[in-house]
Formats: C-alpha cells, structure tokens, sequence
C-alpha cells in the first residue's frame, strides 16, 4: 500500500476515532446539546481536512450531508443516528479508499 493512501487510511480511522469519543462523551456527560455541538464543529472542521487527505470530491460529498429531523423524543438517540451518519461515510470510505490502485 502507497504512503498516501495509508495516510489517508489512518487519518480516516483517527476521524471516526474521534466521532466516536465526541458521541462517549455526550453519553457519559449527558449533555446532548453540547455533544451535538461539538459533532457540528467537528464536522466543519474536516471538510478542508478531508480534500487535504482524499480529495476535493469526497471533501464536497462529506460535506453535502444532510441529517434528516428525527422525532425519537430522545436526543441521545438522534445525536447517535446523526453520529451513525457521518461514521458510515467515513467507514465507506475507507473501503474506497482501499481499493484504489497502487500509486
């Protein structure tokens, strides 16, 4: 595997390290309005991190994420499926990104 696409692997599992932690964080905390603000702020924050790491288009696709209204009653819950979103793309991306042939 090249060294930019095993940067890109481990900079990809280091994101969806740190979602997880920010979702941990809002379950041991329960505070669900500071967790989802701090996913929002993450989530901003590796748009340009992403087109640095993966390029543009993925930055773009990330980015163009739209968490539809959840009316569970129960914020943990919605901030989990919201946090489920963003770690789904970035695990399907890791598997693109795996399958891309050598450089």
């Amino acid at each position: 595997m090249s060294d930019g696409k095993q940067g890109a692997l481990d900079f990809i599992q280091a994101q969806i390290k740190e979602l997880d932690e920010l979702f941990l964080r809002a379950s041991k905390d329960l505070n669900t309005v500071a967790g989802a603000e701090r996913v929002a702020k993450w989530q901003v924050r590796l748009v340009p991190l992403l087109a640095q790491h993966v390029g543009q288009q993925e930055a773009k696709r990330f980015a163009d994420i739209k968490i539809g209204p959840s009316f569970t009653n129960d914020l943990l819950e919605e901030l989990g499926d919201n946090v489920e979103v963003y770690r789904a793309f970035l695990v399907s991306l890791a598997e693109r990104v795996k399958r891309l042939p050598h450089s």
